[in-house]
C-alpha cells in the first residue's frame, strides 16, 4: 500500500485553529523519567519501596511535577518492558522485598540471599534463578495469610476481567516449563499456582497504591507508558486470540516492526503480533478502552507508545529476518481516539511519520513528542525537534529511555549536529546542563530530563539501544547518586522556576 491512501488533509471535524487543550498537562510543568527497575537500593533490581520515595522526596525538593516510568509489565525472554507477558498485570519483581519481609512473608535468610552486591547493574539471571522461587514462595506464604482477607477477595472480584486470565497463564506457563504458549501441551492450570499469582498481582497494587499515595502527598504525579502491541508469548495473545493477526495455532501470521529509520539499518523488527483492527472496532475497541482505563488508574497521564501505527502500520511477515520487506497498512485512526475519549494521553508520535499522523495527533487533541537530540540533522525547517520549532502542543526531552545521554550523544554527534548546536549555544563546556535547560525554556507544555542527564552521565548509563537485542534495562543508579541527585535540588528547582515550570 502507498503512503498517499489515506488523504492527510482529511476533514477530521476539529478546528485546527482551536486554542491548543492539554487534559494530561494543562499547565506548564516538567518531570523526570527514570524506570522503577533503575532505582538504587540494597534489592537485585530496582523496586517500589524506600529509593522509590527517596526519589519522589527528590522531585518534591526541586519542584519537578512529574515522574516518568517505563511499562511495569512482567517481562519475559530479553527483558523488555516493552514486551510485557500482560498489558494489565504488574512485574512482581518489583516488589519491595523489605515490605514482604516485614510482613512476615519474606525470611531474613531469603531476603539476605537477594542483595544487590555493590552498585553493579541489574543482574535478569539472577532474577530468574534466585529471586522468581524466593517470590514463589512468599507467594504460598501469603496465599495461606490473605485467602480469606475480604481486601483479597473484593481485589480478585473487581479485576477479575483480566486477574483470571494472568492467573491461569501464569500456572500454565509454569507447568509448561515456560515454553511458548502455541507449544503448550498440558493445559491443566493448578489452582493453588493460580491464587499464588493472584497474591502476587494483590501485594503489587498494594504496594504501588502506597507509593502513588505517597507521591500525591507531595505534589508528584505518576506518568506511565503504553506499549501499543503486545508480547507474542504473552497473556493477551493467548487468551484473546481473535483481536491479532494469529493463526491457528496462536503464532503470528505478521508482526510488528519499522522500517530502516535513525535507530536501526534493517529497521527494527519487534515480532508484536498485530491487531485485527476491524475487530476491534465491532466492539468500539472495548478491549483497549478497558486497557487504557486500568493504566489511569496506576497513572496520572500515559503515553501511547508508537502512535503513529494507529493512523498506518509496518506489517512484516512472520518468519522474515529484518524489517526491510515489510508493508504500510491503514491503522484505525480517528475511530479509535474518538472511542477512547478525551483522556489524559499523550502521542508518542518518534520516528518516520506519513503526513496523516500529525492530523490524526491534533484531531485528537493529544500533545506530541520532541526529543533535542534528534534536533540538529536533516533540514532544519522541516525538524519538529529543532528547539526554534519546538511548539506547545509538544512534550519536550532531552533524550528517552531508546537515546543515549547526552554526554554520550555528544561525543558521538556527526560534525553537522554539533555545528548546529554551537551555532546556537556557543561551545558547550556542559551539554547535558545547557541542553536541559533549553527543553525547560521551550514552549512545549511539558519537558521531561532522564535522571542520567541531571546527573551528566555517560553513554555507560544507557538504558536501551534499539535493535541490539543484548544488555538493554539493566542500569541502575547507585545510592551515591542519588545522594548526589538529592544535593542538587535546590539547583534545579531555580531553573524549574526561571523557566515557569516548578510544580504548584
Amino acid at each position: 500500500m502507498s503512503e498517499t491512501r489515506r488523504d492527510p488533509e482529511a476533514k477530521l471535524g476539529r478546528d485546527p485553529a482551536a486554542p491548543f487543550h492539554c487534559k494530561a498537562f494543562p499547565r506548564r510543568t516538567a518531570g523526570v523519567l527514570l524506570h522503577v527497575t533503575a532505582l538504587p537500593g540494597s534489592g537485585p533490581i530496582g523496586n517500589l519501596g524506600t529509593a522509590a520515595r527517596r526519589f519522589i522526596d527528590f522531585l518534591q525538593a526541586s519542584g519537578f511535577g512529574w515522574w516518568q516510568v517505563c511499562p511495569l509489565g512482567p517481562t519475559g525472554f530479553g527483558d523488555s518492558p516493552y514486551q510485557a507477558l500482560s498489558v494489565f498485570a504488574g512485574n512482581p519483581y518489583l516488589l519491595d522485598l523489605d515490605d514482604l519481609a516485614g510482613r512476615g512473608l519474606m525470611t531474613a535468610d531469603e531476603l539476605s540471599s537477594v542483595r544487590r552486591h555493590g552498585d553493579e547493574c541489574t543482574d535478569y539471571g539472577r532474577l530468574w534463578n534466585d529471586l522468581r522461587p524466593i517470590l514463589r514462595t512468599v507467594a504460598a506464604r501469603a496465599v495461606a495469610a490473605l485467602k480469606q482477607n475480604p481486601a483479597f477477595l473484593t481485589y480478585r472480584t473487581r479485576e477479575a476481567h483480566w486477574l483470571a486470565d494472568w492467573c491461569r497463564f501464569s500456572a500454565l506457563r509454569e507447568v509448561n516449563g515456560y515454553t511458548a504458549p502455541h507449544t503448550w501441551s498440558n493445559n491443566q492450570a493448578s489452582e493453588a499456582a493460580q491464587d499464588e499469582a493472584a497474591v502476587l498481582q494483590f501485594l503489587f497494587a498494594e504496594q504501588w497504591n502506597a507509593l502513588r499515595s505517597y507521591a500525591r502527598q507531595r505534589s508528584v504525579q505518576l506518568f506511565g507508558d503504553e506499549p501499543i502491541y503486545v508480547s507474542s508469548d504473552g497473556c493477551d495473545a493467548k487468551f484473546s486470540p481473535d483481536l491479532f493477526q494469529l493463526d491457528a495455532t496462536g503464532r503470528p501470521t505478521a508482526v510488528a516492526g519499522v522500517p530502516p529509520d535513525y535507530f536501526a539499518e534493517d529497521g527494527q523488527l519487534w515480532g508484536n503480533p498485530l491487531y485485527r483492527w476491524e475487530r476491534h472496532a465491532t466492539d468500539g475497541f472495548a478491549w483497549w478502552k478497558s486497557r487504557v482505563h486500568h493504566d489511569l488508574k496506576l497513572f496520572d497521564a500515559i503515553r501511547i507508545d508508537h502512535f503513529r501505527g494507529l493512523h498506518d502500520y509496518w506489517s512484516v511477515p512472520a518468519g522474515a529476518p529484518n524489517a526491510r520487506g515489510g508493508e504500510w497498512f491503514d491503522g484505525p485512526g480517528l475511530a479509535f481516539t474518538n472511542a477512547l475519549g478525551d483522556l489524559a494521553l499523550v502521542a508518542e508520535d518518534l520516528g518516520l511519520l506519513s503526513p496523516g499522523v500529525e492530523v490524526l495527533r491534533k484531531a485528537a487533541q493529544l500533545p506530541g513528542m520532541a526529543v533535542l537530540q534528534f534536533g540538529f540533522g536533516g533540514e532544519l525547517e522541516q525538524n519538529p525537534h529543532y528547539p526554534p520549532n519546538i511548539v506547545e502542543d509538544r512534550i519536550v526531552y532531552t533524550g528517552t529511555h531508546d537515546n543515549d545521554t547526552l554526554t554520550g550523544w555528544i561525543k558521538q554527534a556527526q560534525p553537522q549536529e554539533l555545528e548546529r548546536l554551537t551555532a546556537l549555544y556557543g561551545p558547550l563546556k556542559n551539554p547535558a546542563e545547557v541542553l536541559a535547560e533549553v527543553a525547560l525554556a521551550s514552549p512545549a507544555i511539558a519537558a521531561f530530563i532522564p535522571v542520567q542527564d541531571l546527573l551528566g552521565l555517560g553513554s555507560e548509563a544507557r538504558f536501551n539501544t534499539p535493535g541490539n537485542p543484548q544488555g538493554n534495562w539493566t542500569w541502575r543508579m547507585s545510592d551515591a547518586q542519588l545522594i548526589q541527585l538529592t544535593s542538587m535540588a535546590g539547583k534545579w528547582k531555580e531553573r524549574l522556576r526561571s523557566a515557569n515550570r516548578l510544580s504548584a
